[in-house]
């Protein structure tokens, strides 16, 4: 960080903060303190019937891969609002009666991964900018091997399990990059 956002002095500098315990940049010239959070990734798991609607992305990251529709939440929305917005955005689909599902820290790259159950409304879907394909798929027929993200195949395993019972508890997690793997 070369200038600070708040008066745009050049006097940025890697310290901690008094009463802090991490480095931070701070502007020598306003001391404003320049946080770095955790990105929030939004996103639902859209079920349609007994079957699981999933996108076929169209951009790298996993370009080509199955995923869960989600992405970036936006500042100014809440974490239930960006799901169905990315759900909307990715999968051409409106989200019915979303109930937050899973919750996944990845701490080794500083974001948080969450995941609404939901129904589709009257079934429609199709692929967004983003996408190119988006399809039901039946638990069977999850395509296991090309699926994007360890959060939405844990995400997919939790849903499994949980539909055996009718019973969709709340579920937080932490991933860890499983180093042998490199993933």
């Amino acid at each position: 960080m070369k200038f600070c956002i708040e008066c745009g002095n050049d006097q940025v500098a890697l310290k901690i903060p008094t009463g802090d315990n991490r480095h931070r940049y701070v502007c020598g010239s306003c001391n404003y303190i320049h946080y770095v959070n955790p990105r929030m990734i939004c996103g639902t798991l859209p079920i349609e019937g007994n079957k699981i609607l999933l996108c076929k992305r169209a951009i790298e990251p996993r370009h080509s891969y199955w995923t869960l529709p989600a992405g970036f939440m936006e500042n100014g929305e809440s974490i239930e609002t960006a799901a169905s917005r990315e759900t909307l955005e990715e999968a051409m689909a409106t989200s019915l009666n979303p109930k937050l599902y899973c919750i996944f820290s990845l701490a080794h790259i500083n974001q948080v991964h969450i995941f609404y159950k939901c129904d589709i409304v009257d079934g429609h879907f199709g692929a967004g900018s983003e996408t190119l394909d988006a399809q039901l798929f039946a638990v069977d027929d999850i395509p296991w091997n090309q699926i994007a993200f360890k959060t939405v195949e844990q995400c997919l395993k939790h849903y499994i399990q949980d539909r055996q019972s009718n019973h969709f508890p709340v579920r937080a997690e932490d991933i860890i990059p499983d180093l042998q793997n490199h993933d």
